[in-house]
């Protein structure tokens, strides 16, 4: 055999065996069991404790093997946010925001197999010291202006200080114009007494540090800039089960030029009906007491 025939004859055993493997992987399926739906235990306002039925090994594939459970917020097709990870069937996860809605499921892994993600288990977490709640006064999210009412009601045992509390509209520069007006339209407790702060976050490859707007320099068109409106309160005391009042809001563009709010993390459609936005988040004191823009 010539040494041209060889190496062809070689090159096309290799490509073969490629797509043997190709084959063979794509053929493969979960090894383990998918675990139960997780079912709470504990329900406080940072942190519950969950539990669910164990996964095994499918015609004892990998037996000896310890199996590793990841707890998970599902966010997509293939993408979740990771919670926690534990050897056993109950886990306890902490830093989780106070009166807020999460969806958890949990998923098997191991060495050499791996598991279905479970159904979901939907929890609100129990609230904390004080919550937030939200009314879209806007029905076109593509118009020039946001427009909304806010209210914060303290749902602890104790006065809140509103001088420590920090509500913040989470929301997306798109197309890089950073450019946002902030008013206070009316609110019960006075617009006089309320302070509102545009802050963004310039994406890798500009400058390092977050600045408030209209201070140059931009970061460059077209990037989507996460940032957020910040509600901060020159002071004033509510008792426990008291709340602001409504707090009307609006904000526009120095051009008044159009504003897509559908993919604001805080934006929720119009429906007439106040609601408690979890994807509004409140700190009290510098400790999150509601909402998480990652559920």
């Amino acid at each position: 055999m010539s040494p041209r025939r060889a190496i062809a004859v070689v090159a096309v055993a290799a490509l073969a065996s490629l797509l043997a493997v190709n084959v063979a992987h794509a053929d493969d399926g979960p090894a383990i069991s998918t675990p139960g739906s997780p079912t709470v235990v504990v329900n406080e306002p940072h942190q519950l404790t969950l539990t669910w039925t164990p996964s095994a090994w499918i015609d004892g594939q990998g037996t000896g093997q310890p199996i590793n459970y990841e707890v998970q917020v599902p966010l997509g097709p293939n993408t979740y946010r990771w919670l926690g990870t534990t050897l056993d069937t109950t886990i306890t996860l902490t830093d989780l925001a106070p009166g807020t809605t999460y969806r958890i499921a949990v998923a098997a892994r191991a060495l050499g197999g791996y598991s279905d993600t479970s159904a979901a288990t939907t929890v609100r977490t129990a609230s904390g010291r004080a919550t937030v709640s939200y009314l879209n006064l806007d029905w076109s999210p593509t118009n020039n202006q946001i427009q909304y009412l806010l209210r914060v009601t303290n749902t602890g045992t104790g006065p809140l200080d509103l001088s420590t509390v920090q509500v913040r509209y989470h929301l997306r520069f798109e197309g890089g114009n950073t450019s946002l007006v902030p008013n206070c339209d009316w609110a019960a407790l006075g617009c006089d007494r309320i302070r509102q702060t545009v802050q963004f976050f310039v994406p890798p490859g500009g400058p390092p540090s977050a600045m408030s707007t209209p201070a140059p320099p931009y970061p460059p068109p077209g990037t989507a800039v996460p940032g957020w409106v910040e509600l901060t309160f020159t002071g004033g005391t509510l008792a426990p089960g008291q709340s602001t009042g409504p707090i009307q809001l609006r904000h526009h563009r120095h051009s008044w030029s159009t504003i897509d709010e559908r993919d604001d993390p805080s934006w929720l459609a119009a429906t007439g009906q106040w609601t408690e936005n979890g994807r509004i988040t409140l700190d009290v004191d510098g400790v999150r007491e509601f909402g998480d823009t990652n559920t």
